[in-house]
């Protein structure tokens, strides 16, 4: 709109309210002022300002590269959904090929893959104008590896091979509303990125007795695309998590060595010597006590430990670095593994189904490694873990015990830790509290 048109359209308006008019014009300004103002604090701008970078980098080509697929051809993506066929994929992605569906329904090396596929799974595949399958790429369960059907010499063939993987950063949010599992997988989180945000947050919060309604939670974290399409999560690199009202924040920050840890932004290591909880997700069935009434023995009796109940197989996590002092069957604990950590701390985890591969005494033991799995060994009237924490030969409450934290990082370590976090903290800071994902 051109100057004389607004003086027109002033003086219209001046006509038709021949009172208040430079009221009604300082109203309009202040109006006009506040929308401006509202459009330079919107979400979307402070995004463009932390967001915009100019990155140049050289890409490798993915397996299959896009200037060898010819120009009467198409490539199509389809997500395996539950109650899928072999002949409902290669509907959805266009194929229309007999020669495809018997080689995928009956060759060794993709029977057992398609006979059974698994809801989730991306597939990409190139696709002929007339619907022949030219290729297709199937991700498989090992990293950057991939199941690649293609046609050559007229012929399909079927190899497993490297995916180049493109590295990409997502972010999530999302509010609890029953459950952890339950919130992430309503935020669109992988379930590997879900136990990965336990297991930093588990030395501070007890996500079987802790967590409430309302908690939220942010997550910045890797993850690895193949022809755009996302095939594997990676590791978190930034994450947020409030806790009844209280924020807890985590960084991954790695050495010159490429050793890393989370560190909070003030550079303390958040892990602490050791985890609250032996397994990723449980309820508690039994807790401390000094008197207890005994399912089997039928008498009042000390409960020295805390009992999670939980199905048989589930994973069984050593909650501190240490040795294997036993390993085998102990009276009522069944099958039991005790570990000897630093100092005077030992933990002890009966009643299991089985014990972890190649476990034996004198085995050296990471925090976070599977010793063994969920059972009813021993005196259990149901499948569970009973799980004690001793110090110097004396029983401890490990849900109340005030636990040891690991070393921080050093006065060197420190300038590079701050710098390098920055952008990871910005991350943090933008999605915080928005597009919070609801779980119904």
């Amino acid at each position: 709109m051109n100057k004389p048109r607004i003086l027109t359209h002033l003086h219209r308006f001046r006509a038709a309210q021949p009172g208040p008019f430079w009221a009604a014009l300082a109203v309009a300004g202040i109006s006009l002022f506040g929308m401006v103002a509202a459009f330079g604090i919107a979400p979307s701008t402070i995004e463009l300002q932390i967001a915009q970078q100019t990155v140049i980098e050289q890409l490798l080509p993915p397996v299959g590269k896009m200037d060898e697929i010819p120009g009467d051809t198409f490539v199509r993506e389809a997500t395996i959904q539950r109650g899928d066929t072999v002949a409902s994929l290669l509907a959805r992605l266009g194929i229309e090929d007999d020669e495809a569906f018997r080689f995928l329904r009956a060759e060794r090396a993709t029977q057992a893959i398609f006979q059974q596929l698994r809801p989730g799974k991306p597939v990409t595949a190139v696709v002929s104008a007339s619907g022949e399958l030219l290729s297709l790429t199937y991700p498989l369960n090992s990293q950057n590896r991939a199941l690649i059907v293609e046609r050559k010499d007229g012929s399909l063939q079927a190899t497993e091979q490297t995916l180049r993987l493109e590295p990409l950063v997502q972010m999530k949010s999302g509010e609890i509303r029953y459950s952890l599992f339950g919130a992430t997988d309503a935020a669109g989180l992988p379930d590997s990125v879900a136990t990965q945000l336990a297991d930093i947050f588990g030395g501070d919060i007890d996500f079987h007795r802790d967590l409430r309604r309302g908690d939220r939670f942010s997550v910045v974290f890797e993850t690895f695309a193949h022809f755009g399409k996302s095939v594997n999560s990676g590791r978190i690199l930034a994450a947020e998590f409030v806790n009844q009202g209280k924020s807890y924040r985590a960084v991954w920050f790695a050495d010159a060595d490429g050793k890393g840890n989370y560190f909070t932004p003030e550079g303390k290591n958040i892990r602490k010597t050791f985890l609250r909880s032996p397994l990723e997700f449980s309820r508690i069935t039994s807790g401390f006590s000094l008197a207890r009434f005994h399912p089997i023995l039928q008498q009042w009796r000390a409960h020295k430990g805390i009992d999670y109940g939980a199905p048989v197989g589930t994973r069984i996590k050593s909650t501190a670095d240490g040795v294997v002092e036993f390993v085998g069957n102990q009276g009522g604990y069944g099958r039991v593994v005790i570990l000897h950590h630093q100092g005077s701390y030992t933990t002890l985890y009966g009643h299991l189904s089985a014990f972890a591969a190649g476990l034996k005494k004198g085995s050296r033991i990471a925090q976070g490694d599977i010793i063994g799995y969920v059972g009813s060994s021993g005196w259990a009237t149901g499948p569970h873990l009973h799980y004690e924490f001793r110090s110097n030969g004396i029983y401890q409450n490990p849900l109340t015990i005030a636990l040891p934290g690991a070393p921080p990082l050093s006065p060197q370590q420190l300038g590079q830790f701050r710098a390098q976090i920055q952008s990871l903290l910005a991350r943090l800071d933008l999605i915080k509290g928005s597009d919070l994902a609801l779980l119904d």
